[in-house]
């Protein structure tokens, strides 16, 4: 948490030159996420008057309360509804459409519907500004010498407590919380590793992270992602990537083919190279991943973006919500599956199945109750209660109930980026909703 120094509190003292009375000078103090602030010092200060040598005393006012100021702590553990009341959260970058659809911008109609969507951005913004605050905190924080269970950690309690929801009594984490996972992948491991309990990965100096953070409120679900590297020869990669991932961001719009826009994100990304212990690799797109819609509480929706060009004439269109992320890569550009899994999701409409298994009811149950088709992972059960669930677990992955999401792997020793944002096909706006000061 952030305060003040102690030497901050001395006082100044000014002197009356009639009668040499000291006053305290105004003063602030930071404690517990709020600033104290003593504006009305100068009206709680003695009153004194001149007169033939002497001080009239006066009564005293009635002291007012001192204004307080939430701010945040470190690491982050103030509701973001309190650092912005009214839900008055800061908006994301917001970019006007183009060409055909440029007159979007002023449309009264469109203007119009925008406004009818007041809960849906409220909602957006509060998770947006709760991921900023905590992926912010996590490129200070994350060091070489951390496990990858105490960084999943700190991440997940630091946005639970930014959205004011634990998820520790029922139902709970579907009002707010992890939109998915903390996916925390090293090196080759392109996506879908987050540690499960009693993991003992150190993260090294020479690797090369993927941080893939969602956190949602009311099913709205913002992910975003960022890759890390301590050593300096990883530049580039990391440089191509996030190029690549801010041209599909800049490109996307209403009316945007996302086979065309896949060609664009190839191309910015494979213009780099990247030299790694006196070897050069070209970097590519990894071409059997993609971008896609979010929709509510279902990070996956029905729409895809690839990295590559392709005959895909999909159209983007007004409301949609796309996660646009890149993946690139010093190998072939292609991942296969395989690994421990740790991130599973309850299938939508699934026919009622019965289930013989008791742990297996049990299970779906807790899964149905506390995250619904949002993905989780086995230390989500873990910390509310769940107890001797794998064997239910995996009995529902194999009858189709839960989709299991095994980790995707590049070929070992090479190395691989992601960088993520969201965005919001507004009536008369983009809004990149995941866009800060850090990318």
């Amino acid at each position: 948490m952030t305060t003040n120094p102690p030497g901050d509190e001395l006082k100044k003292r000014s002197v009356d030159a009639s009668n040499g009375v000291d006053t305290p000078a105004p003063t602030s103090t930071v404690a517990n996420g709020e600033v104290d602030s003593d504006d009305d010092a100068e009206e709680n200060a003695p009153e004194v008057a001149a007169s033939e040598g002497t001080a009239k005393k006066k009564k005293p006012r009635k002291k007012k309360p001192k204004k307080k100021k939430k701010v945040q702590t470190d690491p982050p553990s103030v509701p973001i509804s309190q650092l912005f009341p009214n839900n008055s959260y800061p908006k994301g970058e917001e970019v006007e459409y183009k060409d055909e659809n440029q007159y979007r911008t002023t449309n009264e109609e469109k203007r119009y519907l925008d406004n009818l969507n007041s809960d849906f951005l409220s909602d957006y913004r509060q998770a947006a500004e709760a991921h900023r605050q905590v992926r912010q905190w996590a490129q200070k924080s994350i060091k070489p010498g951390q496990t990858l269970l105490e960084i999943a950690n700190g991440i997940e309690d630091s946005a639970r407590r930014l959205v004011g929801h634990d998820g520790l009594t029922e139902g709970d984490s579907l009002i707010a919380g992890m939109g998915f996972p903390t996916g925390l992948n090293i090196d080759n491991i392109v996506a879908h590793y987050s540690p499960n309990a009693g993991c003992k990965t150190i993260l090294r100096q020479d690797n090369v992270l993927k941080v893939d953070i969602g956190i949602h409120v009311g099913g709205r679900i913002v992910d975003s992602a960022f890759t890390m590297a301590f050593n300096p020869m990883y530049n580039n990669l990391l440089a191509a990537v996030k190029d690549a991932t801010n041209t599909g961001v800049r490109e996307a719009g209403i009316d945007v083919r996302v086979g065309e826009l896949g060609g664009y994100i190839q191309e910015a990304m494979e213009s780099y190279e990247c030299e790694i212990n006196g070897t050069t690799y070209p970097i590519k797109a990894i071409r059997n991943l993609c971008g896609h819609t979010i929709l509510p509480y279902s990070i996956h929706g029905t729409k895809s973006v690839p990295f590559i060009k392709t005959n895909d004439m999909t159209k983007m269109e007004e409301g949609d919500v796309f996660a646009i992320e890149t993946f690139g890569s010093t190998g072939s550009g292609r991942y296969i599956e395989g690994g421990e899994v740790s991130h599973y999701a309850l299938r939508r409409d699934v026919a009622k199945t019965d289930l013989t298994l008791s742990s297996a009811r049990s299970v779906l149950g807790a899964v149905k109750k506390n995250f619904s088709t949002i993905p989780f992972c086995r230390r989500y059960l873990d910390r509310i209660g769940q107890e001797k669930y794998l064997l239910g677990l995996n009995h529902l992955v194999k009858a189709g109930i839960i989709e299991d999401y095994p980790p995707l792997n590049e070929k070992q020793g090479t190395y691989t980026a992601q960088f993520e944002h969201t965005i919001l096909l507004r009536p008369n706006v983009k809004e990149v909703i995941s866009r800060g000061d850090d990318f």
